[in-house]
């Protein structure tokens, strides 16, 4: 069972320390290795910060040396019962650069509690100046970091870097998603309304269209994972575009399908008819804010592609 903070030794508490700011200090590095190619500035300020959290480290164990012996227990985060955790490697790979100074400075503030949580556990003098001295400069590092921040605008590298995090978020999540809002809010509409015009029976509209949109998602899904690993391109890892496009595919065809749950089939078509406005003017609507197309030319294009799609859906319905 997990112990508290309280019910540990100072022995325990040095080694919870150390494997602290082990652990810190190698999510720096490895942030700071993941965005170094598109963020030097803020890669930079995370290496300095690892450099600090080793120093800590070699601090910790030579005074736990000096006071305990060479043997230092494994302590881990989650053997202490509310203490401070970290994200899982996988969710440090894919935070934004944003996020990841963010991160940076919770990170920091934690740090400091633990350590003057910590200064309360024992009484040798030594121990405590320790503590101390660390926790007021895990505070310096949580100004340091506000400050690196604040440099990094003045000299203009943030601002290059807020343009590459753009760029990357526009590759990797909004290109992928887009494409597959598309092919969800136009490619189904044909089979969608062609069923609901055929039969008349809102039921049977629902489960084609539920049927085109999942059938379509996973489609979607797999030939945007499978079309580019993402290296040369800087497209991203190709398992995260194609989950977005999936869902927005499916999301898509599922937005003007639902409606069908209605009985009464004529009220069903207006509200999908509206819903299926709505679709076409949020893709218009991201195309001119990420893709810097003309509003009104991304209008034109979307609504006539998709009025295309759902005249002939109706026809063939009709027929």
């Amino acid at each position: 069972m997990a112990r508290t903070l309280k019910d540990l030794t100072v022995a325990e508490v040095l080694a919870l320390a150390i494997q602290s700011e082990e652990e810190d200090g190698r999510i720096y590095a490895d942030m700071a290795e993941r965005i170094g190619k598109d963020y030097p500035a803020t890669a930079q300020s995370l290496r300095s910060m690892h450099d600090e959290e080793d120093g800590h480290r070699h601090r910790l164990i030579d005074l736990y040396r000096q006071k305990f012996g060479e043997h230092i227990p494994l302590i881990r985060r989650q053997d202490v019962k509310g203490f401070i955790t970290r994200k899982p490697f996988w969710m440090n790979k894919i935070l934004t650069v944003s996020m990841i100074r963010n991160e940076v400075e919770t990170m920091e503030e934690e740090a400091r509690n633990f350590y003057q949580a910590a200064i309360a556990q024992t009484s040798d003098a030594a121990v405590r100046q320790l503590l101390g001295d660390l926790a007021a400069e895990e505070s310096k590092h949580y100004e340091l970091a506000e400050e690196m921040d604040e440099r990094q605008k003045a000299s203009g590298a943030r601002e290059e870097e807020d343009k590459s995090e753009r760029r990357q978020f526009v590759l990797q999540i909004v290109q992928p998603g887009l494409a597959g809002l598309m092919d969800g809010s136009v490619s189904t509409l044909a089979p969608v309304f062609a069923a609901a015009f055929a039969t008349h029976a809102s039921w049977a509209a629902f489960l084609v269209g539920m049927a085109a949109s999942i059938g379509a998602g996973i489609s979607m899904g797999f030939a945007e994972a499978l079309s580019d690993d993402g290296v040369l391109s800087g497209r991203g890892h190709p398992l995260l575009r194609g989950v977005v496009c999936g869902l927005m595919t499916t999301a898509g065809g599922i937005g003007h399908t639902l409606p069908f749950l209605i009985k009464d089939f004529y009220m069903a078509t207006y509200i999908a008819v509206a819903i299926v406005a709505v679709e076409l003017g949020v893709i218009a609507w991201i195309r001119h804010r990420y893709m810097d197309t003309p509003l009104l030319s991304a209008g034109f294009q979307v609504i006539v592609g998709g009025a295309l799609v759902f005249v002939v859906g109706i026809l063939i319905g009709s027929a």
